[in-house]
């Protein structure tokens, strides 16, 4: 029985041995695996930044955009009343006025 013990003792380190052998590739491919994992996730984090600055940039300058044709919108029409005053005040316009008004 002893030599049974010793055997499967010595059968035992063997498999030890070899299953930590085993593990340790495991382990060494799992590292490579998860290096580079961990590379393409923050290949991947930077990107998603990247484009949430690109985005922050574009609806800054929709924004923006947006204002100044506020803005022109705003000021055509005051020019638009300002030419429709000067040109109802002239004779010269008044009858090419009075033409368009009616349209």
């Amino acid at each position: 029985m002893n030599d049974n013990l010793t055997h499967r003792g010595h059968l035992s380190s063997d498999s030890d041995s070899d299953s930590i052998s085993n593990n340790s590739h495991i382990s060494t491919d799992a590292t490579n695996g998860n290096s580079e994992e961990e590379e393409e996730k923050q290949r991947l984090i930077e990107r998603v930044l990247e484009l949430q600055s690109t985005l922050d940039d574009l609806s800054k300058k929709v924004t923006e955009v947006k204002e100044e044709n506020l803005k022109l919108k705003s000021e055509n029409q005051i020019l638009n009343g300002y030419i429709e005053n000067l040109m109802s005040a002239s004779n010269v316009f008044q009858s090419a006025w009075q033409k368009q008004t009616k349209k």
